[in-house]
């Protein structure tokens, strides 16, 4: 039954919220969202768990303030993502700028692959669509596989609407067609600053240790695909902002744990610079640093 809600809660957002006019929607993300911050549930509270280490010296009353801008933008997130299909190629190039874009397009005009690794910022899917709509780049991304399955199968429809070619997190196929994609030049888009295996590789990320998924680094290295982070940013209703950083190059020297250990430490690092700059457009609603996740048997 709680499946069947969740399924359906969303299947609602969809077919609503995309017909209202467009102030209706915001006002009604930003009710939801305070409606969210003034229970204090343990999203909320994980929200500024999270916040308090990438804002170490910020006292209660700010951290409060962040938590509250931080679900208003979730939720700007969530009404804007329900809405992107209707959002013509003018539109969408029209709302999103994005800085040093030339080293995004000169990678795939290069032919040799490019990933493109993102954090939790903003509206990744906003970003998606002006690739796909403004710009004419097709590419190839992961999902993380939902329940109940018919949520999932939502996503995967909604993201393939936008242009984009889903393929889904679990089991081991979609590395090597990632790779394929890379391989014939293609791009491929990831949003990587969570392992979701739990085996992923330690970084240090904001002072602390976390866990953050091997595959973009790995996948550069097989491939010899064009690795570059990027990071986005909210400006005033409709603009988006982002800023695609400089390359991370394999190194020339150790084994491949040790390559992919750097590598995926210089990507932590260009997330924590965005995250820094714009935390309230930060939505990391979940349990992060090892220091607060659960002991793996408790979480099977």
């Amino acid at each position: 039954m709680r499946d069947r809600l969740t399924d359906g809660l969303y299947g609602l957002g969809w077919s609503t919220v995309k017909k209202l006019p467009e102030p209706a929607a915001a006002a009604l993300g930003r009710n939801i969202a305070d409606i969210a911050w003034k229970r204090r549930g343990k999203s909320v509270l994980r929200l500024e768990s999270n916040l308090a280490r990438v804002v170490p010296d910020a006292d209660p009353a700010r951290l409060a303030e962040l938590s509250k801008a931080g679900m208003r933008s979730y939720m700007r997130y969530w009404m804007e993502s329900f809405r992107l299909p209707t959002w013509s190629a003018d539109r969408v190039r029209e709302s999103v700028e994005i800085h040093d874009i030339d080293r995004l397009m000169d990678g795939i005009a290069s032919g040799r692959g490019v990933i493109l690794a993102l954090p939790h910022l903003a509206n990744w899917d906003l970003a998606g669509v002006y690739l796909t709509r403004a710009r004419g780049v097709p590419f190839t991304t992961v999902a993380e596989r939902l329940k109940p399955e018919t949520l999932y199968d939502r996503f995967v429809a909604y993201r393939e609407s936008l242009g984009m070619e889903v393929l889904p997190h679990a089991g081991g196929s979609a590395f090597g067609t990632l790779a394929r994609r890379l391989r014939a030049g293609g791009l491929v888009c990831l949003v990587a600053d969570r392992d979701l295996s739990a085996n992923g590789v330690e970084v240090k990320y904001f002072g602390e240790t976390a866990r953050m998924p091997a595959g973009p680094a790995m996948l550069a290295q097989q491939t010899g695909a064009l690795l570059l982070p990027a990071t986005l940013w909210f400006g005033d209703a409709p603009m988006m902002y982002g800023r695609v950083h400089p390359a991370i190059d394999v190194p020339e020297t150790g084994t491949r744990a040790e390559k992919t250990s750097s590598m995926t430490q210089a990507l932590a690092d260009a997330y924590a610079t965005g995250i820094a700059d714009h935390p309230e457009d930060w939505h990391m609603l979940q349990r992060l640093w090892l220091a607060d996740l659960e002991p793996q048997e408790e979480r099977t």
